[in-house]
């Protein structure tokens, strides 16, 4: 299974998740307002720092510009994008065409209470390009992203199985938390884990023990693939 940390700032940051044995790094750019929001120069610089330790860096993005976000993926060479506001359809079909062969684009889900808010458009992501999903909490005021809430595992697989694509999930996911996800962990396109808060130390940096333990914890959970 994979294991995505985010949120990545620093070359530190980046050197402790590869450490770490996680496959994903989340390098974030244009989210506005966000802690860990990277400039294309930083992006480009943590990019590359990323393939160069082993790491897959992936972009995690609020934007619906397609242009400014192929720029972003050519420029910082990543391989992965991860949609994670609330763009249409029609923008994953944009930047499926815009940009290099290869390139693997997740779509957040985000889930308030056991509703997905794009459950009609989950067809129309798949048609226009995407590769897998990530299901992803939204808070009772709205907010999303690195909000360290947590879905039900029987909604997981609810909405997971109401799609056809490998899904990744996120939430206030931490080193104990696969023994709330038995389902979860054993369904067939389970793909892997996002994590944020539970891999950082207690200055807010990303923390190569914290990560780790993460990666242990999920990779040699029973029923985890």
């Amino acid at each position: 299974m994979l294991v995505k940390i985010c949120g990545a700032t620093t070359t530190a940051e980046v050197d402790a998740v590869a450490a770490s044995g996680a496959d994903l790094i989340g390098l974030w750019h244009h989210v506005p307002g966000g802690r860990a929001d990277l400039t294309l120069d930083q992006l480009t610089v943590l990019s590359a720092r990323a393939l160069g330790a082993g790491l897959t860096p992936v972009l995690v993005t609020f934007s619906a510009d397609t242009g400014v976000l192929a720029t972003a993926v050519r420029a910082a060479k990543v391989p992965w994008v991860q949609l994670h506001g609330f763009q249409p359809p029609g923008v994953l079909r944009a930047l499926r065409a815009q940009c290099p062969d290869g390139l693997k684009i997740a779509k957040v889900l985000h889930v308030r209470d056991d509703t997905c808010l794009e459950g009609r458009l989950t067809g129309a992501y798949e048609r226009a390009g995407a590769d897998c999903f990530l299901f992803d909490a939204v808070t009772g005021d709205g907010r999303i992203g690195s909000t360290a809430q947590r879905l039900d595992d029987t909604t997981v697989t609810k909405l997971a199985d109401a799609t056809t694509l490998p899904f990744l999930l996120a939430g206030g996911l931490g080193p104990a938390g696969h023994g709330d996800f038995p389902a979860t962990s054993a369904h067939p396109r389970f793909l892997g884990i996002d994590v944020d808060s539970a891999a950082r130390g207690d200055d807010g940096r990303l923390d190569e023990a914290r990560a780790t333990a993460v990666v242990h914890a999920w990779r040699t959970a029973p029923g985890v693939g």
